[in-house]
C-alpha cells in the first residue's frame, strides 16, 4: 500500500488492473507494474484541465515538474498520451481512455479512504456533495455548531450542480435542489424552497415598477432556471415582454445575489435566502409579488450502502436544523 496526500486527503492506490486493460501488459511485480502515483496524478490533472500549467497550480508543483512526470509516464508505458501543438496539449485516443480510467480509480480511492478513516481510530469523516449557494448561505454557517457537538466528525463539502451516480463519485451523500429523491437513493426532503421573490438594491426599489406592471430594471436570470421570470410574470398576471426576457445570465444564486447587491438589476431569489438581507435592509422587494416553487432541498445517499455512524449523526443533525425556523 502506498500513501500520498492529494486534495488534503490521504489516498492509496492499486492500478494494476487499469494497466492490464489499457496497455495489455501484465506487470512483472506489484512494485514494478504500478507507475509512480505522482505521475498518474500529474497526468490525470493535465488531462482534466487541458494544461500542464493549470495542473501544476492544482498540484502545487512547477510546470516543468508536471511535464517531467507525464513524460516519464509515457516512456514507462510506451504509449503517447498527449500530442503537443505549440503550447497546447491534446489527449490521444489512448490517452483519453487511460485518463478516464485513472480518474475513476482515483475518485474511488478517495472514497475508499474516507471510508477507511471513518472506521478506524483516526477519526470519522464524511464527504457531501452540495449545491453551492445553499452550502455557503445556509449549511456552512451552521456547521460550527455541528463541530462543537461532534468534534470527532470531519465534514468535507464539494460543489455539484447536476445529478450524478454515487458509484462514479467519492461522495457519501448529496444535498441538492430537485423534485424528489434520485433513483437508487434513499433520504428525505429537508425543506421546500417555498417561493422566489424579486429583490434589488434599496436605492433602486423606488420607481422600479413601470407602467403596465413590468419592472423597470434589468432582469437578472439564473442560467439553470431560464423560465423563472416568465413564470413569475404569468403567475402574477403581468405582461412578460422583451425587457423582462433580456438581461444577463448567472450560473449560481450567489452570483445573482452579488449582482443585485451591486445594483446591476433585479433578481428572483428564494425568500429564505433573501430574508436576512431583506430584514437588514440591504435588499428590498420592489413589488410584493412572489412565485411559488414546488421543488425543495433533499438529502440522499446510496440505497444499497450501509450508512456509517458519522453519516447517520450528520443526517439527524441536518434534519433538526432544517426543521428550525
Amino acid at each position: 500500500m502506498q500513501l500520498i496526500k492529494s486534495h488534503n486527503v490521504l489516498i492509496y492506490a492499486n492500478v494494476e488492473s487499469v494497466l492490464r486493460r489499457t496497455t495489455g501488459a501484465a506487470p512483472t511485480s506489484m512494485r514494478n507494474g504500478i507507475p509512480n502515483l505522482s505521475a498518474l496524478q500529474a497526468f490525470e490533472a493535465s488531462a482534466r484541465l487541458g494544461s500542464f500549467s493549470r495542473a501544476a497550480e492544482e498540484l502545487a508543483l512547477t510546470h516543468s515538474a508536471v511535464y517531467r512526470q507525464v513524460a516519464s509516464l509515457e516512456a514507462r508505458l510506451g504509449v503517447q498520451l498527449f500530442t503537443r501543438v505549440r503550447r497546447r496539449i491534446v489527449l490521444t485516443d489512448h490517452g483519453a481512455e487511460y485518463a478516464g480510467r485513472i480518474r475513476h480509480h482515483l475518485d474511488q480511492i478517495e472514497k475508499d479512504t474516507f471510508g477507511l478513516v471513518s472506521h478506524t481510530g483516526m477519526g470519522r469523516g464524511i464527504h457531501i456533495a452540495v449545491v453551492p449557494t445553499l452550502a455557503t448561505t445556509w449549511l456552512i454557517p451552521r456547521l460550527a455548531a455541528f463541530q462543537r457537538q461532534h468534534p470527532d466528525i470531519t465534514v468535507s463539502l464539494s460543489a455539484r450542480t447536476l445529478p450524478f451516480q454515487f458509484k462514479d463519485h467519492p461522495f457519501d451523500a448529496a444535498l441538492y435542489h430537485g423534485d424528489g429523491l434520485w433513483p437508487g437513493t434513499q433520504g428525505a426532503l429537508l425543506f421546500a424552497e417555498g417561493e422566489l421573490v424579486p429583490v434589488c438594491a434599496p436605492a433602486l426599489a423606488d420607481g422600479a415598477k413601470a407602467r403596465g406592471g413590468t419592472l423597470a430594471l434589468p432582469h437578472l436570470h439564473l442560467a439553470s432556471r431560464p423560465d423563472s421570470w416568465r413564470r413569475w410574470y404569468e403567475a402574477n398576471q403581468l405582461p412578460y415582454g422583451p425587457h423582462a426576457a433580456g438581461g444577463p445570465r448567472y450560473e449560481l444564486f450567489s452570483m445573482v445575489m452579488a449582482a443585485v447587491q451591486a445594483g446591476l438589476g433585479v433578481g428572483l431569489i428564494p425568500r429564505f435566502l433573501a430574508r436576512p438581507a431583506l430584514d437588514a435592509g440591504t435588499l428590498a422587494m420592489p413589488v410584493p409579488y412572489a412565485l411559488a416553487v414546488p421543488q425543495g432541498y433533499f438529502f440522499c445517499y446510496p440505497q444499497t450502502d450501509e450508512r456509517s455512524e458519522a453519516l447517520r449523526v450528520f443526517e439527524s443533525w441536518l434534519k433538526a436544523e432544517a426543521a428550525t425556523p
